[in-house]
């Protein structure tokens, strides 16, 4: 494929000579640098033009040991709270919908490289406003600290000393390196895992003392099982999910934002909603209104 390429080049390269030396005898290079100029202007005004929302398919990146947002259910599919938000609006639209599971720590040479075209997964807007272009936040959300419920941890001065771990390019991790370092710096250790499912097993196994968190991975841990931990009461901090694009893809965001305001107007949003209650999901903290 190489060969072939470098051959197609050369021609295009000896035609190319050849019309420059023509317009060179015919003195008609003025005219032809005019004519190159306002080509190469046209061009920059074709690339500036957006139309990331001309697509036949969503793809979207998420992280599969995310319960509620995203995950693999009983039946060994995909499923979740977002998935479900994204399929809506896919169909909505007219547009096919692609489920891929990645590497969260991947994401962004993903999305740049087009592999997927959206990060829906529980993506937490605030502090990542520059390296993303995001449709508008639709569902509030805390970070929060869970531990055993047997640890007699019952507030940030409990965790002194203790091993908290956390999700790896995580909205907590952000939180207790920025706003909360203070705190941090009080742990013996801060640590972090790929996936959020490992952390509940290591504090349950009591290999750390504390999880830093969503709020609704913590809803979900809680219910999921009874009595075995705890939450403080409270928040590292407050912020708000959003449906992360390439940067520049406006107009893919707008789309995606106002098919989400037609879809809590009509109910749809309430009832995906309830479908998660026993995840902790509540329509509550919806903030995208019509």
């Amino acid at each position: 494929m190489k060969k072939k390429f470098v051959k197609v080049a050369a021609i295009a390269a000896t035609l190319a000579l050849g019309a420059m030396l023509a317009v060179g005898c015919s003195g008609n290079a003025a005219s032809s640098s005019s004519s190159a100029a306002s080509s190469d202007s046209s061009s920059s005004a074709a690339q500036a033009v957006d139309e990331s929302a001309d697509i036949d398919t969503l793809i979207v990146g998420f992280d599969n040991s995310y319960p509620p947002y995203g995950f693999i259910g009983e039946d060994g599919g995909y499923t979740g709270l977002d998935l479900d938000l994204a399929a809506e609006v896919a169909d909505r639209n007219g547009w096919q919908i692609e489920l891929t599971p990645i590497d969260w720590d991947a994401k962004d040479a993903l999305l740049g490289q087009g592999t997927v075209n959206c990060i829906w997964n529980g993506f937490t807007m605030e502090g990542r406003e520059d390296d993303y272009t995001f449709s508008e936040p639709y569902m509030l959300n805390e970070q929060v600290i869970v531990t055993r419920a047997d640890s007699g941890i019952t507030d940030f001065g409990g965790l002194a000393g203790k091993v908290v771990i956390t999700q790896i390019d995580s909205a907590a991790l952000d939180v207790l390196e920025g706003d909360q370092e203070d705190l941090a710096a009080s742990f013996a250790k801060l640590d972090t895992i790929s996936d959020y499912n490992n952390a509940f097993m290591q504090l349950q196994a009591g290999t750390v003392d504390a999880v830093a968190c969503d709020l609704s991975i913590a809803a979900y841990q809680m219910s999921a099982n009874p009595g075995a931990y705890a939450q403080l009461d409270e928040p590292l901090s407050s912020e708000h999910y959003a449906v992360g694009f390439k940067k520049g893809s406006e107009a893919l965001a707008e789309k995606v934002t106002d098919t989400l305001r037609e879809m809590y107007a009509d109910g749809t949003i309430a009832t995906i909603c309830e479908k998660y209650a026993s995840y902790g999901v509540d329509v509550s903290n919806w903030v995208l209104e019509d």
